[in-house]
This record gives structure tokens, C-alpha cells and sequence, in this order.
């Protein structure tokens, strides 16, 4: 079981783990993107932050919270995919104050389902997918309380994402780079590797 105050905490310190990790996704962004990838995933972190913060309600209000706050950015096209990912997750969560380990891994499953729908990005694409896809098949595999279903999570989306180096990219403004992005991580991945470490924390 995950109470909802561990669960904002984890929520909290992987919008932490996201914003340290700022300059060097920024960094990643600028070879092929728009060098906007940090500074739009800071404006997420920040404002799933204070969401989560604020809320006093369920589980779900907090993430719906959380998905109305990032809805609401201007800027950066991981903001609807964020929104789209936490909206999702929402809907699936518990009108509760406590999250079983089967509720956990109903909402992850179900924010990747309609992620999947929306992004239509496949594990090799080189998007967040190929650090998302594992996790969620990780976390859904996993047996154990809520923190270890977490950690193994975390382990995928990182080694996810370390494997979007040996990937072309077929997304975004880095596909007309070809196979100039092999050797350089997604930004994306790493983005979304970097939030499930904190959630696992």
C-alpha cells in the first residue's frame, strides 16, 4: 500500500530529480531540438509540484490537480504529452487517501495506453516511449510493496533511456537529422527516466 502522502512525496522528488537535470537536458536538446527541453520540464516539474502540494483532496484530485496545472503551460511538446500521460493516470487512481500495489500499476498501465494512443511513438522511436514503455512493463511485472514495484520501474526507465543512444531519431525536429542522432540520449527519455528515479526515492 502507497498512501497518498508518500505518494506526493515521491511525486514531489521526481519533479526534483527533473529540474537538477535541467542544463544537461537542455544541453541534449540543442544537437537536434529546440534547446527548450529543460527549461519546458521545469515549467512541468514546477507546477505538478505545486499541485500536489496544494491538494488535500484523493489520490486522483491530486493527480487531477496535477494534469489541469500542466495542462494550463504554454510552450514545448512535451506539455501535452505530460498532460495526456497524468490525465490518464488520474482517471485510473483511486477517490481514496491509499494506493494498493494493483491500483498502482492499473494507473501507470493505463497513462501508458492512452500516451500510446496520442503520441503513436513506439519503443526504438527515440522518444520518452523508449524510457516509459519498459518502466510501465516493469512496474506492472513487478511483485512487492509499493516501493520496490517502483524501483524496478526506475531501473527500466534508465536503462530505457540509456538505449535511445543507439537509436535514430523518427520524431520531432531531430528526424531530419538521421543518423547523426545515433551516440546522443533523447532528451525525452532522459526526462522521463530522471522522474521515475525520483519516484522511486
Amino acid at each position: 500500500m502507497v498512501t497518498k502522502e508518500d505518494f506526493r512525496r515521491r511525486l514531489m522528488n521526481a519533479c526534483r530529480s527533473v529540474r537538477d537535470s535541467e542544463a544537461e537536458l537542455t544541453d541534449i536538446d540543442s544537437k537536434f531540438g529546440d534547446a527548450d527541453h529543460g527549461y519546458t520540464m521545469t515549467k512541468v516539474c514546477n507546477a505538478i509540484e505545486d499541485a500536489v502540494r496544494a491538494c488535500g483532496g484523493s489520490v486522483r484530485e491530486m493527480l487531477d490537480d496535477a494534469a489541469t496545472a500542466v495542462m494550463g503551460l504554454n510552450g514545448g511538446s512535451a506539455i501535452p504529452l505530460w498532460n495526456t500521460w497524468l490525465d490518464a493516470m488520474q482517471e485510473a487512481a483511486p477517490e481514496s487517501q491509499d494506493v494498493s500495489e494493483e491500483e498502482l500499476k492499473e494507473m501507470f498501465r493505463s497513462a501508458l495506453a492512452e500516451l500510446d494512443d496520442f503520441s503513436g511513438a513506439k519503443e526504438g522511436d527515440k522518444t520518452m516511449m523508449d524510457a516509459l514503455i519498459p518502466a510501465t512493463r516493469a512496474l506492472c511485472a513487478a511483485e512487492g510493496d509499493g516501493a520496490e514495484i517502483l524501483r524496478k520501474a526506475a531501473e527500466a526507465a534508465i536503462a530505457g533511456a540509456e538505449a535511445t543512444k543507439n537509436f535514430v531519431a523518427k520524431f520531432g525536429r531531430a528526424k531530419s537529422y538521421g543518423t547523426k542522432t545515433i551516440g546522443t540520449p533523447d532528451a525525452g527519455a532522459l526526462s522521463m527516466s530522471r522522474f521515475f528515479a525520483g519516484l522511486a526515492e
